[in-house]
């Protein structure tokens, strides 16, 4: 048995994810990236069983690197401000240093590629991000609300902001680059809209 190359998965790996994130999972294909990543499409095929495997061991990796960095630091047991602004730094960290795996993310979202991905990181995520919410309503910090509607107010603005960054312009198109004091000014409206 050929030994792995590490230097080729990630190349595959790296050009996969890019490819993806500019031109989407309907224009991809393993001769493509066999081509971009410079090796041959057999050399891919001793790595990963067909097209859907790669993609789905990529999400799933992908998928726990973000996972990790937005854990990074964080305990379910602090309190609501601290552990919420904890999360807001690892996001916006992950997505403004990982523009094209943010991009990558973001194919994925309507695709079956989505729930693959969802299953590997979302028992250590639910965990902690159940109990933090369970401790935040016994300790009278927040109310009991929908999940969605809580991660709608909690994460949305700050993904707004991020994304009119890597876009370089927010609404009528003007110019917009992302800081750490407009996070800091947004995430207290967020405070003020979740907090009792």
């Amino acid at each position: 048995m050929r030994p792995r190359d590490e230097n080729k998965i990630r190349a595959i790996k790296e050009k996969a994810i890019e490819m993806v994130a500019n031109e989407g999972l309907d224009n991809f294909g393993i001769n493509r990236l066999a081509k971009a990543a410079g090796v041959s499409p057999a050399t891919i095929y001793i790595y990963y069983k067909d097209k859907d495997d790669l993609l789905t061991s990529i999400s799933q990796e992908e998928g726990l690197k973000m996972t990790q960095t937005t854990l990074d630091g964080f305990d379910p047991t602090m309190s609501f401000r601290e552990g919420l602004w904890i999360q807001w730094k690892n996001r916006s960290k992950y997505m403004l240093n990982n523009h094209i795996g943010t991009a990558f993310f973001e194919q994925l979202r309507s695709s079956a590629y989505k729930e693959k991905m969802v299953k590997t990181i979302s028992a250590e995520f639910q965990k902690a991000m159940g109990s933090f919410m369970e401790n935040a309503v016994k300790n009278g910090e927040v109310n009991k609300m929908p999940l969605e509607v809580y991660w709608s107010i909690a994460f949305s603005p700050l993904y707004s902001l991020i994304r009119f960054h890597n876009e370089g312009q927010s609404l009528g198109g003007k110019k917009f680059s992302f800081s750490q004091k407009l996070m800091k000014e947004t995430f207290e409206y967020v405070m003020k809209a979740l907090s009792k």
